[in-house]
């Protein structure tokens, strides 16, 4: 009779299925690699922070290697908050698209935004608060974000030149007159500049490329609707633009404190125009002060040191019209 072993007993073979794990486990004990550094995490702080620089990065303008001959463009922008946005729609400026966030908390603001946006022709988006979010880097936005079409510069020498053979043409009667902007920073001087030269028959500003205010939506708004006939250009370099506009047959005449002649006894009010106007602080720089043909005071009470640069621009700018007028 043949021994059949003990009940229950397993003998071990080489081949086929065994009893156990079998190294099943195995795997899951390898482990996950190294550990991401932390801006690598997206649950981590510095992951936020990550983000945010390469969004800052992507922003920031080009070389000037490509840079395009002619009109240039500036960065689109967006205004955010309720009563920012209702306002800058009041004043006209303009706009690309409203952005309403889904499911927003309507008040009198949002909808006075949504009847401007719709007479207008805006088109209305409405939009995730996330995306609202990432528009708007994180600022309070609350549910509503206008977007600001880039303004389109034209050159400031282009603008010369077709405005003084307009005025030699007979097509304008005004003599040309421009206003140029050395070290303003301000958008809300510059759209009260741009306010001053319509009421008062300018034909333009200029701005420089560099170190200088453009034509952001606080200067839209700040402008009441002037820029849209008041042309805004840009210089590459102030100098060389204030040069050829001496070419051109335009005058410049730069304003400040220490005048050799006074506003009110200006001889050249009749002639083609272009007037310099420096920061409140600094002043005219030293190569525009150079560059100018008469170096324009405004008489002011002793007590007051300096006057606010558009507060000048628009003070100079009606003496002007008003000699101008007067002949």
């Amino acid at each position: 009779m043949a021994n059949k072993g003990r009940p229950g007993a397993v003998r071990k073979t080489k081949k086929g299925p065994t009893t156990g794990t079998g190294g099943h486990g195995r795997k899951s004990l390898e482990g996950k690699g190294p550990t991401p550094k932390a801006e690598d995490r997206p649950y981590h702080k510095a992951y936020r922070g990550k983000e945010l620089a390469e969004r800052s990065a992507a922003k920031r303008p080009a070389g000037r290697a490509g840079a395009s001959r002619g009109r240039s463009k500036t960065a689109e922008e967006v205004v955010t908050g309720r009563n920012s946005v209702v306002e800058a729609l009041r004043a006209g400026v303009p706009a690309k698209a409203l952005h309403v966030a889904v499911r927003v908390e309507m008040d009198d603001r949002v909808k006075e935004s949504l009847k401007i946006a719709a007479e207008r022709g805006i088109p209305v988006m409405e939009t995730h608060k996330p995306e609202l979010d990432r528009m708007t880097d994180d600022a309070v936005h609350q549910g509503l974000v206008l977007q600001i079409p880039p303004y389109d510069y034209q050159d400031a020498l282009e603008l010369a030149e077709e405005t003084m053979a307009k005025f030699k043409k007979g097509y304008i009667r005004n003599a040309p007159l421009f206003v140029a902007l050395d070290g303003i920073t301000d958008p809300r001087n510059l759209g009260a500049i741009i306010r001053s030269a319509s009421a008062f028959s300018g034909h333009g500003v200029i701005v420089p490329e560099r170190r200088s205010v453009g034509m952001t939506a606080s200067a839209w708004k700040t402008s009441a609707g002037a820029a849209v006939r008041v042309p805004v250009a840009r210089a590459s370099n102030l100098n060389n633009a204030l040069k050829a506009f001496k070419e051109l047959g335009i005058y410049v005449l730069g304003l400040d404190g220490g005048g050799d002649v006074s506003l009110p006894g200006l001889e050249l009010a009749t002639e083609p125009l272009c007037i310099v106007v420096g920061s409140e602080g600094k002043g005219l720089s030293r190569l525009v002060r150079e560059n100018c043909d008469q170096i324009v005071s405004i008489p002011i009470d002793s007590d007051m040191e300096s006057l606010n640069a558009s507060m000048a621009v628009g003070i100079s700018l009606y003496e002007v019209s008003r000699q101008r007028a007067a002949q």
